[in-house]
């Protein structure tokens, strides 16, 4: 894999229970990426994305976008090394 990457990205604002972490893991798949899209007790979402790092960024644009599902506020990334382990996009 070519500059692989991790994304670690919160999402705050509404979206629990609107088809947030479908239209997340879908993103995801369609950029060959693995990892999760999990629903937080305080309401948020955290993404966790492993790839090339131009499909991870093009993710966390997608997820800034106001293109999703209910309504993102805010999104606070970090990157770092891609630590392995994943086999899919799952949602949680």
């Amino acid at each position: 894999m070519r500059d692989p990457a991790r994304l670690t990205a919160w999402v705050h604002g509404d979206v629990q229970g609107v088809g947030f972490r479908w239209w997340t893991r879908s993103r995801a798949l369609e950029l060959g990426l693995v990892g999760s899209a999990t629903n937080t007790v305080d309401r948020r979402v955290l993404v966790v994305a492993e790839g090339p790092s131009a499909a991870c960024g093009r993710l966390l644009e997608l997820l800034e976008s106001g293109g999703t599902p209910g309504r993102v506020d805010n999104v606070v990334a970090s990157w770092g090394a891609p630590r392995g382990g994943l086999d899919g996009f799952v949602e949680r």
